[in-house]
């Protein structure tokens, strides 16, 4: 019986990768010389550093580019808000990565609004979709891309 997965990940190389673009970047910038501004990654939570709120902001943009040059969509940030601590502003920027139940269970319910031929199931951080035709479940691909959600979905694991 076919099916896929769809799953929300990060990957984590292209990540790392964001990151040391950034950096790079910030220090050959000329409104950053003489600043101490950097970008440091633990995990999936990013966190800013500089010494001024304008300059937070340039380096979130710089951030949200290098992302998408690394094909990671920009929906996965979940940015804070600055704080000042001492003579730096600091920023978190956390990345979503996997589905929520609440994220899981819109999903579901909206492959059972269409009334198609599948079958949905929360499995952990993914949702995994059967049908016994494979036209079936590219039809759920393609209504999924056309949707608005609040995380970039990937389609993994299709087996025929």
């Amino acid at each position: 019986m076919p099916s896929f997965d769809i799953v929300s990940e990060v990957d984590k190389h292209q990540l790392t990768n964001a990151v040391d673009q950034v950096n790079r970047t910030i220090t050959t910038r000329y409104d950053f010389k003489g600043v101490d501004a950097e970008v440091e990654r633990s995990e999936f939570v990013l966190t800013l550093r500089a010494d001024s709120e304008m300059q937070i902001g340039q380096m979130e943009d710089l951030v949200r580019q290098a992302l998408i040059k690394c094909s990671i969509d920009p929906l996965v940030m979940d940015v804070g808000e600055p704080t000042q601590s001492g003579k730096q502003v600091k920023l978190e920027i956390k990345l979503k990565n996997g589905l929520d139940k609440e994220l899981s269970k819109k999903i579901v319910k909206i492959i059972k609004d269409e009334k198609l031929k599948v079958q949905a199931a929360i499995q952990g951080d993914a949702v995994r979709v059967t049908g016994k035709k494979r036209d079936d479940l590219q039809q759920v691909i393609a209504m999924l891309r056309s949707k608005e959600l609040e995380q970039p979905l990937q389609f993994e694991n299709f087996r025929d």
